[in-house]
């Protein structure tokens, strides 16, 4: 089923990938967890792959670091198997785990020197941790850190080496709105050195923010990738608005052309997607006033990749 303003599925594939899946299969028992996942990270950029919890992005990630083996399919790394290659990609990845792998009691600067001490030419872990805005913190332990605080010493780890390919799972996770935004600025300048990220995240705004290339995964498989503006730069605008949760959307629907499609994606969140002229906002704010309600923060603009990402969900939805 095609819904009225979504626009025709992107695959983009790249030459010169950092990261090419093919067909991915992983099953646990009668659960598939991914079912032929397809998708391609390109070198040099920041590449996001985004969808609800639970869609099979982490699993994906994982067999791409080669902490899981997959069912079936072909997944390369910077040209190599991350099983048959480890040992020579080990050197050359780095990787943020969402959870684990760092001690209750570690302090920063000793795990960082001692992560230091396995690499050829690791960065100084005092500059990183200052880079990271841990210097105070390096000598407490991890666990009386605050979640932010940890995932940045996670950060701190993964780049640690110098790697050409980092790997982040949910890295925004905790953080709040300033640490964030630093960790953005920290991607940035990671891909202006020519590194390649791949990061895990259900938050849109971050993939919109950062990412060169997108990938959208739903029920354990790729349902479009590109750049942005491949999957909604040439999309119609929206119109959004805030109002009384479970308003009557069939009544709003019939003052409105046939090929709108209304919903509400969030309580009291509305979003009416289509052709939206004139006429359909006076429709609608009219409709409005008719039943008594204020619809504030009306908004009408282009369509946001969360927007994308709900009608695809819904789409596959209606698929299953």
């Amino acid at each position: 089923m095609h819904r009225a303003g979504t626009p025709r599925l992107v695959f983009v594939s790249s030459v010169a990938a950092a990261v090419a899946v093919v067909d991915l299969r992983v099953t646990y028992g009668s659960v598939k967890a991914v079912d032929g996942l397809t998708m391609t990270a390109p070198a040099g950029a920041i590449t996001a792959v985004v969808g609800r919890n639970g869609q099979g992005k982490t699993t994906t990630i994982e067999v791409c670091e080669g902490l899981r083996r997959a069912t079936g399919g072909s997944v390369r790394v910077l040209g190599l198997d991350p099983q048959g290659d480890a040992a020579s990609l080990r050197p050359r990845v780095g990787v943020m785990l969402q959870d684990g792998g760092i001690g209750a009691m570690a302090r920063p600067a000793d795990y960082l020197r001692t992560l230091a001490a396995m690499y050829a030419n690791p960065r100084d872990p005092a500059e990183l941790l200052g880079w990271l805005g841990l210097a105070e913190r390096s000598r407490s332990a991890f666990r009386r850190l605050s979640g932010g605080e940890q995932q940045r010493v996670k950060l701190a780890a993964a780049l640690i080496g110098r790697p050409e390919l980092v790997f982040l799972d949910e890295p925004s996770t905790g953080l709040d709105p300033a640490a964030r935004r630093g960790m953005w600025e920290l991607l940035g300048a990671l891909r202006r050195d020519g590194v390649s990220v791949v990061l895990t995240t259900h938050q849109m705004v971050e993939a919109e923010t950062l990412a060169d290339h997108i990938v959208v995964v739903e029920a354990g498989r790729a349902i479009a990738s590109g750049t942005l503006n491949d999957l909604v730069g040439g999309s119609e605008d929206i119109l959004t608005f805030n109002g009384p949760m479970h308003l009557d959307l069939r009544t709003l629907t019939s003052v409105v052309p046939v090929d709108t499609v209304i919903s509400e994606p969030s309580p009291g969140r509305y979003r009416v997607a289509g052709r939206v002229t004139p006429q359909t906002i006076a429709s609608v704010t009219a409709w409005c006033a008719q039943h008594g309600v204020t619809p504030r923060e009306l908004h009408v603009g282009r369509r946001s990749l969360e927007d994308l990402f709900l009608d695809l969900a819904d789409d596959e939805d209606h698929v299953r």
